[in-house]
């Protein structure tokens, strides 16, 4: 089987698109399915695009979705519906905030003042009911194992930028909590640190590769002009989150398995 793998499009319709016609996603006759590695909406502005294009994937049985942080953002606050979680500068920011608006049609003033009537917009979304329920925490074939984060591991000290644990050999029946956690996960650091899979290469997102090819090859800054946004690969990983946002890039890697 041929897979398209990308991550982190983050609302970023018409580059996703570019992304997957330059790798000849579209042309490709052979059987083929595209991968996708969380964080598929925030930030960007063609939400209602992307949900259309995912859809149509779907129905074709030609996508893998796996779940992103982002995804579990959005989330949170509709098991107990408060709108003002959506005013919180944390969802402004990384986006959440936006796509509610987008993909409800809604304005502020709406969120504000006639919440309940975006609340149930929101739920009769394709992206709450079909896409969501469809996500999964990690998917495995015979050499790799795609997942947003990384895999749930013992940590010292949690994520972002600090210190991990060691290997879980049970990290396939981790419940759920565990896995959350290991969406916020820097794979490339967890990687370093020897947290990897034998014989087999983990494929993640969620943090954007130019942090692998600056710390450990020294090729570029994090951020800035040199910075490179292309895959990183390393010791049992792939890394592809381009920081869309900030880069105008977004990664898709061709894997035969």
């Amino acid at each position: 089987m041929r897979y398209y793998v990308t991550s982190d499009i983050h609302c970023y319709f018409t580059l996703f698109r570019e992304a997957l016609a330059d790798c000849g996603f579209f042309e490709d006759k052979a059987p083929h399915k595209l991968i996708i590695c969380g964080d598929l909406f925030d930030r960007g502005r063609e939400a209602l695009e992307l949900q259309n294009f995912i859809v149509d994937l779907m129905e074709k049985d030609e996508v893998i979705l796996i779940k992103g942080n982002h995804e579990d953002l959005m989330m949170e606050p509709i098991s107990e519906w408060k709108s003002e979680v959506y005013f919180q500068p944390f969802n402004v920011t990384n986006g959440t905030t936006e796509t509610v608006l987008q993909l409800t049609k809604s304005s502020l003033d709406d969120l504000d003042y006639r919440s309940d009537l975006v609340y149930e917009k929101l739920l009769e979304t394709p992206y709450i009911k079909k896409i969501l329920p469809a996500m999964r925490d990690y998917f495995e074939t015979d050499h790799y194992i795609f997942t947003h984060g990384w895999i749930p591991c013992f940590s010292e000290r949690g994520s972002y930028g600090k210190k991990y644990g060691s290997y879980n050999k049970n990290w396939r029946n981790s419940d759920s909590k565990a896995w959350a956690e290991a969406r916020w996960i820097n794979g490339m650091e967890a990687a370093y640190s020897g947290i990897i899979e034998e014989n087999k290469t983990i494929v993640c997102g969620h943090w954007h590769s130019s942090f692998g090819h600056s710390r450990y090859e020294n090729d570029g800054e994090e951020f800035g002009e040199s910075a490179n946004f292309n895959p990183y690969y390393g010791k049992g990983i792939i890394a592809i989150d381009a920081c869309t946002a900030y880069s105008g890039q977004v990664n898709c890697i061709v894997l035969e398995d």
